[in-house]
């Protein structure tokens, strides 16, 4: 891992570089100021633009979280926002910058949201809101649904993507128990979800936590992340949202969620968005997040001590592409995660949950 003034530097040379990019695009003429922001995430570089007009921010890549070619990845995440945009709840999309000289992977040029981190449980109705505005979108017909990820089957998609993760627990190094509850619960996820109402895919975030959404004045919650949006089932989103791997993540908005609270919030979500669930299949749904959180874990920690890939395609967990501070913050999570405590701990609560939402 190099120092923090490598990473500073790293940070600097981006800075410099999104200056060159944007200037060979011809989109200098009313950017008055350049602002590089705080380093808070594993997959983008992010710089605040001050323009006459609107400010934008600039996501450029660290990564792709997807697995895809830097083309390929910008053309994904331009989807995700131009899409989502049409809920009133995420920002807008303004211009996408290509893979060049300046920028490896690119970047996307995307409306600036001022607010506050959202401070929970105060802000879950917001945050529901925002998450029902997306999700009550018009899917289109199957065949103007690419470039998201949109498989016939959402619940056999997210088993399959738990599973692909689930095989970094040998190399993870986790505890004997720790392993064993892991696979404990790997194992009892249902093979199918019942057709009842909410099994039909929507787009959804899928990266729901409460870290990605800010708070405006009017206390509109917005969702300014959106890189891995796909056509899946509302439920990951909504445990996204509420699990205790998420809503104890994020510094300037952690928070432990009673169960009653959380099922507050879901109540919140099925007025705002009109849309039919099932309880059992959100709880099935809140299962498998929670595994997918949990195997993602086990996949950075065993990933994130390589080199980071000096041809810049694809996904590269390595600590290299990001500040000592975030990498030590992500690393103490990851391990409270993992510890056999606190796996025992959310399983207890997706048993009260039950309970608290009459199922």
């Amino acid at each position: 891992m190099p120092d923090s003034v490598s990473c500073a530097d790293t940070r600097l040379d981006a800075h410099d570089a999104l200056a060159r990019a944007l200037a060979r695009a011809g989109l200098t003429a009313d950017i008055r100021a350049m602002r590089p922001m705080a380093d808070t995430g594993l997959a983008h570089t992010h710089v605040w633009l001050s323009r006459d007009t609107i400010d934008w921010v600039a996501r450029l890549p660290k990564q792709s979280q997807m697995g895809l070619p830097a083309d390929d990845n910008l053309a994904y995440q331009a989807a995700c926002f131009a899409r989502a945009s049409h809920s009133g709840h995420t920002p807008a999309l303004h211009g996408v910058l290509p893979p060049g000289p300046e920028l490896p992977r690119g970047g996307l040029l995307v409306s600036a949201v001022r607010g506050r981190p959202a401070r929970l449980p105060e802000d879950l109705p917001a945050i529901a809101e925002a998450l029902a505005a997306i999700h009550s979108l018009d899917v289109p017909l199957e065949a103007d649904r690419p470039p998201l990820n949109a498989p016939a089957d959402p619940w056999r998609a997210m088993r399959e993507e738990v599973a692909r993760q689930a095989e970094w627990l040998e190399q993870a190094a986790l505890s004997r128990e720790a392993r064993a509850l892991i696979e404990s619960e790997l194992a009892a996820l249902p093979e199918q979800l019942p057709q009842v109402p909410g099994a039909a895919p929507r787009l959804i975030s899928f990266d729901a936590h409460p870290g990605n959404f800010l708070i405006t004045d009017s206390g509109r919650a917005v969702l300014v992340d959106l890189e891995k949006c796909r056509y899946g089932l509302p439920g990951f989103d909504l445990a996204h949202a509420t699990l205790y791997t998420s809503t104890t993540w994020d510094l300037h908005s952690r928070a432990v969620l009673s169960p009653a609270e959380v099922a507050d919030f879901y109540r919140h979500w099925r007025s705002a968005a009109g849309l039919a669930t099932e309880p059992a299949t959100l709880l099935a749904c809140r299962r498998a997040m929670w595994l997918w959180s949990l195997t993602w874990c086990a996949k950075w920690r065993a990933q994130h001590g390589r080199g980071r890939d000096a041809d810049a395609t694809g996904e590269d967990w390595s600590a290299q592409l990001s500040d000592d501070a975030l990498v030590a913050h992500v690393r103490e999570r990851v391990e409270h995660y993992l510890s056999p405590t606190v796996i025992d701990r959310v399983r207890h609560e997706l048993d009260d949950l039950k309970v608290a939402l009459g199922e």
